[in-house]
């Protein structure tokens, strides 16, 4: 077959990165949200973009020291039941913009008093319509059925919103520099390709994601990468809820993908690391490595906890994208999937 549109999609992720780069849609966004002043913000999501707001709720809450819940957008638009959102801030995050149950609940919300921003691919899209406010992801189209580069888009957004919102002197400087960081990650990608070809021998129906704090919500958007396009099992977890019952599924037969960060998490995360090892699990790391191990698939250091989410993302895309193709899939056009889902 020829190279899909995953991993070309995939490799756009510099320009995307630099394309949001003094976005003046994100300034006047984060000056209203400040003049506005919430005491607490809820993401609305569905898939991919979900999952980037789950690494967006870390971003918040140890940045900005703001509260941060999921919206559970069939609470209004199945139950009928508003909630009541004064002070609050509501970030909708889509790829497309079009799901009816999104534009629902952002609009209901808008009338419960939130202040609702929308960061949407699809600037005209009915999302960015029901918003006060609105931020472009600056994708680009993206024609692949899996999201690649508008999920690193929606990852980097997210980044830049706290930025904008909280300026941090550190945090500039490796979004300044995340478009180069995002080369260097693709610079291994022979790497990766060498990973899949290996994992595409080795890899059961069955294999576990893990990651923990900024990279819970990568590993759940990789777990959705190897279901849709590999048609893989993939489990995510949590590292620290992985010992909570879970753990019960290690063994030497079942494979681990497993992000080993560079923040805080690290010496914890370390510690399941020599865990699984004692269980006999084949794990492969994506990351940085730790004092018993090199990393599997290395990734550069971006400078900061925040932009390292993206960098580890766009690493683990393309080892999908390759396992996908020596499985003799096409993840392009995964079956009884399409690029708009248009719940209810």
């Amino acid at each position: 077959m020829n190279e899909p549109l995953m991993l070309t999609e995939a490799r756009e992720a510099p320009q995307v990165a630099e394309r949001q780069a003094g976005s003046a849609a994100l300034e006047d966004a984060a000056r209203a949200i400040r003049a506005f002043a919430p005491s607490y913000v809820v993401t609305l999501a569905r898939g991919s973009s979900d999952h980037a707001a789950t690494t967006l709720k870390y971003a918040l809450e140890t940045q900005v020291r703001l509260p941060v819940m999921s919206a559970a957008p069939s609470v209004s638009g199945v139950y009928g039941a508003d909630l009541d959102l004064r002070g609050a801030l509501v970030l909708a995050i889509s790829q497309s913009g079009g799901s009816p149950d999104l534009v629902e609940a952002l609009t209901r919300a808008r009338s419960a008093g939130a202040l609702t921003c929308a960061l949407v691919n699809v600037e005209g899209s009915p999302l960015a319509q029901a918003a006060d406010l609105v931020v472009p992801l600056c994708a680009g189209e993206e024609r692949a059925v899996a999201a690649t580069k508008s999920y690193l888009a929606a990852l980097v957004l997210g980044a830049r919103l706290v930025q904008a919102w909280q300026p941090d002197p550190a945090l500039a400087r490796a979004l300044d520099a995340l478009p180069g960081t995002l080369e260097a990650t693709l610079r291994a990608e022979a790497c990766a390709r060498d990973l899949a070809a290996q994992l595409a021998r080795d890899v059961p129906h069955r294999l576990l994601v893990l990651g923990r704090g900024l990279h819970a919500g990568v590993a759940a958007e990789v777990a959705l990468k190897f279901q849709e396009t590999a048609g893989l099992a993939a489990l995510p977890f949590s590292t620290a809820e992985f010992a909570h019952g879970p753990a019960r599924l290690a063994d030497p037969t079942t494979p681990a993908v497993f992000f080993q960060a560079r923040d805080a998490t690290a010496p914890f995360t370390a510690d399941t690391l020599r865990t699984l090892a004692g269980y006999g699990t084949p794990v492969t790391v994506i990351g940085a490595g730790t004092p018993d191990r090199a990393a599997d698939l290395p990734t550069p250091d971006s400078g900061h906890p925040l932009t390292d989410p993206a960098v580890s993302a766009l690493a683990a895309q393309l080892l999908i994208a390759h396992l996908a193709v020596q499985r003799g899939e096409n993840p392009d056009a995964p079956p009884r999937l399409s690029k708009v889902t248009r719940t209810r």
